[in-house]
């Protein structure tokens, strides 16, 4: 049987297609369960290094910086039970398997899908419809997510229609800046999360200031592109998977670079910093779950009916979960947070920071989008 390198080679060239963009069309007509997907780092299923590849090394944590009393305020094992792992050739990438607690991931479906959804946060769907429509997304949709398999051929909720929500400083897709006045507060749970992670990675002093969440359906991709327009690339980016997986692209400075392929499944987290944040990234496939029921198993624990003192997670209803599990069958969220000024800088010293990507398409500005299928 033909590898998927030599699959990849004889894949028909676009022309001017480069070496990234080919390798992301490959990954984008893969089908699950085949050798196509047989140089994808799964990093769930190591034990060692050595069961993953030549190219993965254990990634150093800082167990002290994270008491485990904070850990579990964020819905987080102890950090002295996380695996991390580093790639060859990527200074500054960390990748954490799912480092929940069970039950936890929970709380943060709901909190992208029913809260961080809400106003006065910014969504792709308030260019196309009245405010009062978007100013609950959660309370229009319930309905028809919980009652989906009585009828098929329903219409798509809105939820459905979510593409992507902005966070604290709201990112501009037009002109690819930040600014000062474009701001809401950032919401307090997930800034908490965040510095919990980041802090465990050695960032003891990130502060959570914009977030990014995609929301992906099984037909979404995101397309190639680099993140730049933060100002201070020593601070991380960081990276929260839930729901179905999907195929990452981690490349290099250039898109004639191949890039390498890994898994992300539900619960995972991905740091870059340094050298990594200005390579370049995408996902072009959403996987169904592999192991062929509706959700990964990681989902299907409900979280503690006592949670812990000063936790940042909120109970979480039935009722409230079956339109989150319903959505999850064929979506995958992610969020990403990072820091948008540098350590004692404000909007004095720089009104605006900019950004300079790389697309899958240059005809289309949609590198931190998730792209869809038109016809779905």
């Amino acid at each position: 049987m033909m590898g998927t390198m030599g699959k990849m080679a004889a894949l028909a060239a676009e022309p001017g297609e480069d070496a990234f963009r080919k390798l992301f069309r490959f990954y984008r007509q893969s089908r699950p369960g085949t050798a196509d997907l047989r140089e994808v780092i799964d990093f769930s299923q190591a034990s060692s290094t050595r069961d993953i590849g030549h190219k993965v090394f254990r990634s150093p944590l800082s167990v002290s910086s994270v008491s485990e009393q904070d850990a579990c305020r964020a819905g987080l094992q102890p950090v002295n039970k996380w695996k991390a792992y580093g790639l060859e050739g990527y200074p500054g990438f960390i990748f954490i398997p799912n480092p929940f607690l069970p039950g936890y991931q929970r709380h943060w479906v709901k909190q992208c899908l029913k809260l961080y959804s809400q106003k006065p946060n910014v969504c792709n769907l308030d260019k196309h419809l009245v405010a009062e429509e978007t100013r609950d997304l959660w309370g229009q949709s319930q309905e028809l997510l919980r009652n989906k398999d009585v009828n098929k051929k329903r219409p798509r909720s809105l939820l459905e229609k979510l593409r992507w929500v902005t966070l604290g400083y709201h990112y501009n897709w037009d002109n690819k800046t930040y600014s000062a006045d474009h701001y809401t507060p950032f919401p307090p749970d997930l800034a908490y999360l965040s510095e919990q992670v980041a802090a465990a990675c050695g960032f003891q002093d990130f502060q959570a200031e914009a977030g990014i969440l995609n929301y992906y359906r099984l037909d979404s991709t995101l397309g190639i592109h680099v993140d730049r327009s933060e100002l201070d690339h020593t601070k991380p980016l960081l990276s929260f998977s839930f729901g179905q997986s999907a195929i990452f692209l981690l490349g290099g400075l250039k898109r004639d670079e191949v890039p390498t392929a890994m898994f992300m499944h539900s619960g995972d987290i991905m740091v870059m910093s340094g050298f990594s944040r200005l390579l370049n990234h995408a996902v072009p496939r959403v996987l169904p779950n592999f192991d062929g029921t509706s959700l990964p198993h990681c989902l299907e624990v409900p979280l503690p009916d006592a949670l812990p003192a000063g936790s940042v997670a909120e109970p979480c209803s039935v009722e409230d979960w079956q339109v989150c599990a319903n959505y999850l069958q064929r979506a995958r969220v992610n969020m990403t947070v990072r820091q948008v000024l540098a350590t004692g800088q404000d909007w004095k010293d720089k009104e605006t920071t900019s950004e300079s990507s790389c697309h899958l398409d240059d005809k289309n500005n949609e590198a931190k989008r998730p792209r869809m299928n038109p016809n779905s």
